[in-house]
């Protein structure tokens, strides 16, 4: 089935909000219920994220790919497998998305709709988790779409889990998503003046990792290997 433009925004817009109200509201419940143990709050946080990753993708890919993420779209772009005026509309809905999917986790457990995070992520070593977060994340789509298509939504979620636990960062991975959560005092809140460190980060990994794929996997996309 051919989907048009509009549909493909609006997965691309909801998808990024149900993504975001999980991250957001899991870690409000998980900080609630934890008390004050920041590892199992992290648990529970991590658990709801992946799972809600594995059902949104396999929900929206035929419809959009279900991108939900700025770096993700950035390196279709690159391998001319979105149009450029296509990729901009994407990352605005996902951003406004992203925005939307935290007011709406404030709504369900009764806070103020938008707040500003006083949570300090900062420091090299955030950045460079960020990098490493956005590079696997975006290896694992590239080398899971060639060898197993079906198993991207397993993959991604996966490779999320395991970035809660192996990066500083806790692995957002994702600029709308760290838009986002800069609009939280929560436990999943970034402070505003942290997002360029963040976003500079996921950036150069999604980067990384599309030279990677293309120059030593060989993971090229299929209009430079039919030479369209």
């Amino acid at each position: 089935m051919q989907y048009n433009l509009w549909q493909r925004l609006t997965a691309e817009a909801v998808g990024t909000a149900m993504l975001v109200a999980t991250v957001v509201g899991s870690g409000i419940m998980a900080d609630t219920l934890s008390g004050g143990n920041d590892g199992l709050a992290l648990l529970g946080n991590t658990i709801a994220t992946g799972a809600i990753l594995y059902v949104l993708i396999t929900v929206f890919a035929p419809v959009s790919g279900a991108h939900f993420n700025p770096a993700v779209t950035l390196v279709f772009a690159l391998r001319r497998e979105i149009a450029a005026r296509e990729a901009l509309c994407f990352v605005a809905v996902q951003i406004a998305g992203g925005i939307a999917g935290t007011a709406l986790a404030h709504a369900m457990f009764g806070q103020e709709l938008i707040q500003i995070s006083t949570h300090s992520r900062t420091g090299f070593p955030q950045g460079l988790s960020e990098g490493v977060a956005t590079f696997a994340l975006l290896l694992a789509i590239l080398g899971t779409l060639r060898s197993r298509p079906e198993a991207v939504p397993m993959a991604v979620a996966l490779v999320i889990t395991a970035g809660y636990w192996f990066t500083a960062s806790t692995s957002f991975a994702n600029p709308a998503v760290a838009i986002a959560r800069s609009l939280t005092d929560s436990f999943s809140g970034i402070a505003p003046a942290n997002l360029p460190l963040f976003i500079i980060g996921e950036c150069a990994g999604a980067l990384a990792a599309w030279l990677f794929a293309g120059h030593v996997m060989g993971l090229r996309a299929a209009l430079e290997q039919t030479g369209d």
